[in-house]
């Protein structure tokens, strides 16, 4: 084998070295990723749990307001299915559309449930109500912490995965972009918003 030999030889190597470190690379950061989701998941379905008490302690002063109640409970169920989609397949572009699009109903349905609560002063007053939206409160400060460190490790595989020649190992292997979970206002800003000042 010739000096021309020798040298193809060893780029051949080279680049099957690279695109070997690059695929595990990759294949790091999309388990990072994945993994990333898990605390999210986590307080989402705190958040869900947290729902049917709200609900319970609720119905005893509202029970004239069962649209308002009904509401709550399906979309909790629409949420409660569009997290459990999206924790089977995190970064998936559909499953975090739809969590975020589920997660927005529920708070918008809360929203509603607390803007109505304003008109019952026993309610609002009710110790297990008042623990029960402190619960919330906490929740969904944790959810949007959990979130962006989800969202960090969406970017920190999405970036790579998409510069040249990166994605070229990316697109042959079928390393598919990921989707960031979009932030939602939550309960406690609709609340505070004009909702309440009605």
């Amino acid at each position: 084998m010739g000096i021309g030999g020798w040298m193809f030889f060893a780029v051949v190597v080279v680049v099957i070295l690279w695109a070997s470190l690059t695929y595990n690379a990759l294949v790091r950061l999309r388990t990072r990723c994945r993994r990333s989701f898990v605390p999210v998941e986590i307080q989402l379905r705190r958040r869900h749990d947290l729902v049917p008490n709200l609900l319970e302690t609720a119905k005893g002063y509202m029970a004239h307001e069962l649209p308002t109640l009904d509401a709550v409970i399906a979309t909790r169920s629409g949420a409660v299915q569009a997290a459990l989609r999206a924790a089977a397949t995190p970064g998936a572009v559909e499953a975090m559309r739809d969590l975020a699009r589920a997660e927005a109903a529920l708070a918008g349905a809360l929203a509603r449930l607390f803007a109505v609560a304003e008109a019952y002063p026993r309610l609002k007053a009710n110790e297990n109500m008042l623990a029960l939206q402190d619960e919330l409160t906490s929740t969904e400060n944790r959810i949007a912490f959990t979130r962006q460190g989800y969202n960090d490790a969406v970017m920190d595989y999405n970036l790579p995965r998409a510069r040249f020649p990166i994605s070229l190992v990316a697109g042959l292997f079928g390393f598919a972009p990921a989707e960031p979970l979009l932030a939602t206002e939550s309960v406690v800003e609709r609340t505070t918003a004009p909702v309440a000042s009605r």
